[in-house]
């Protein structure tokens, strides 16, 4: 009967939302990881630490963290008590390795925004921070043992990496980062909020001691993972804030907007000369012509004026037979040397559109076809999404893909993606002009996104909308951003190129 009052009081609780920042976008996936043991219906043990989604469905932890529940899976259960929401979930450990100290907890139910592993060069000084639900936290404020099963925000606390450490044979990082019993498990991460090691252990301060906290490597955790067939995401890329990234990437921008429209004046200039020499041969060609008929009238009213003249000398001779074929013939090549300079050419030139060079500088609308976009780094800030090229579909008049439409703002086109089933605000933003793409990504909380989808309401996915859906579109798209946090988390530029 506990065991049953147990796990139905896994299912409920309260939830505190984040703030919109790195730290606390990587905080909606941690969890704190509680064990119960239980024989005969009795509670004979409970132990907690933390832990943080891989992928949406499965949680890293020490090894120690879920020790009991390995050894005795039938009398133990393991709870996944979330940051947000209403509600905490039952797992099952499926990866174990004791020599790392880590454990994968797979769970249902819903679905956690998993965290990134930062796989770039950290040095000693820089900065750390842990995220978890350290135990002494919990001895002063819980009140009950149902305050370890309801959903809250986890605890941050700040320090630098120390040094890399050999512990019992596992690589280890050491840190000045606060950490207790209870953060065990939890994430030692970047000042962008990417996973850097595992918090396992701390040093025991006597007699004034400094106390230091000990992390399971990122090369540990990826070889645990790599090892449990577990995916995961890494980014590489070193942390810059995001104030910096946009400042800088506004600046790119500029420069780049100018550089299309001085390539734009360029084109046109040399469009304009191209068709000038079109033009120029086409007017010389139409001279030479007027100059040939001209010289071939003439030549026939010579020729007939020979002819003619021969006609006397033969009349003086009794020809007179030949005398008036010679004036017929004369005459007769008079009379064409006349039509043929009357019906000469003008001169003038009369080139249509089609047989001059087409102009190179397409509009704003025009569709441009399937492109591949790939990442600018130096343009970029990423702290959790892929660097993988993207391939887009430019239709005319911002249509994307065949269904997704865009609208027009300033000479680009933008889109504002809400989804049902990720906690992500993408602001989608191309310019034909420089073929840049842009994805703006706010990494929401879960009120947060709630409060997006109810400014969002209900978008049709949908191309070439009338002006009525289109200005409806541009207010919804309006009313999201007046919800979104004053700065994103990532975002991310990419160059476009024909696929073709």
């Amino acid at each position: 009967m506990i065991r049953l009052l147990l796990l139905i009081a896994l299912t409920f609780g309260l939830a505190s939302s984040a703030s919109a920042d790195d730290i606390a976008a990587t905080g909606r996936g941690v969890v704190r990881v509680v064990t119960i043991a239980v024989v005969d219906d009795q509670v004979v043990g409970f132990g907690h630490g933390s832990g943080f989604a891989i992928a949406p469905n499965r949680i890293v932890t020490n090894a120690h963290v879920v020790d009991l529940a390995e050894r005795y899976p039938d009398n133990v259960v393991v709870g996944i008590v979330p940051t947000e929401g209403s509600k905490s979930y039952q797992g099952k450990v499926i990866a174990y390795d004791s020599q790392r100290d880590l454990a994968l907890i797979e769970f249902t139910g819903a679905r956690l925004p998993p965290s990134a592993l930062y796989t770039g060069p950290m040095t000693e000084g820089d900065a750390v921070v842990s995220l978890g639900f350290p135990g002494n936290v919990d001895l002063a404020t819980a009140r009950s043992a149902a305050d370890y099963i309801r959903p809250m925000t986890p605890v941050r606390s700040e320090g630098v990496l120390s040094g890399r450490r050999v512990l019992s044979g596992v690589e280890v990082l050491l840190h000045t980062a606060s950490i207790a019993r209870g953060n065990s498990g939890g994430p030692l991460l970047d000042r962008c909020g990417r996973v850097i090691g595992v918090n396992s252990a701390i040093t025991r301060g006597e007699e004034g001691d400094s106390t230091f906290g000990f992390a399971i490597a990122d090369t540990e955790l990826a070889g645990f993972l790599h090892d449990a067939k577990q995916p995961y995401a890494s980014i590489g890329t070193g942390c810059t804030s995001i104030e910096d990234r946009l400042r800088q990437d506004a600046d790119a921008d500029a420069r780049a907007t100018a550089d299309a429209a001085s390539a734009k004046r360029d084109a046109a200039t040399q469009d304009a000369m191209t068709r000038e020499v079109a033009l120029e041969k086409a007017r010389t060609e139409a001279g030479r012509a007027r100059e040939n008929v001209m010289a071939l009238a003439g030549l026939l009213l010579v020729a007939g004026a020979l002819v003619i003249g021969s006609a006397g000398l033969l009349e003086s001779r009794g020809q007179r037979r030949q005398a008036i074929w010679a004036v017929s013939i004369g005459g007769l090549s008079v009379l064409v040397a006349i039509v043929v300079f009357v019906l000469r050419p003008s001169g003038e030139v009369d080139v249509p559109l089609s047989a001059l060079p087409k102009t190179r500088i397409s509009t704003p609308d025009a569709a441009l076809g399937k492109l591949m976009c790939t990442l600018i780094p130096e343009r970029s800030r990423i702290t959790i999404s892929s660097s993988e090229d993207v391939p887009i579909d430019w239709g005319a008049k911002g249509c994307v893909n065949g269904k997704t439409q865009y609208v027009a703002a300033n000479g680009r086109w933008d889109r504002v993606l809400v989804p049902d089933a990720e906690q992500t605000v993408s602001v989608l933003s191309f310019d034909p002009a420089t073929r840049v793409y842009s994805n703006t990504r706010y990494l929401m909380s879960a009120a947060g996104m709630e409060a997006a989808r109810t400014a969002r309401g209900v978008v049709p996915n949908v191309c070439n909308m009338d002006e009525a859906a289109l200005g409806r579109l541009a207010g919804q798209q309006a009313a999201v951003r007046a919800v979104l946090p004053p700065l994103p988390n990532e975002k991310l530029v990419y160059s476009c190129k024909s696929a073709r």
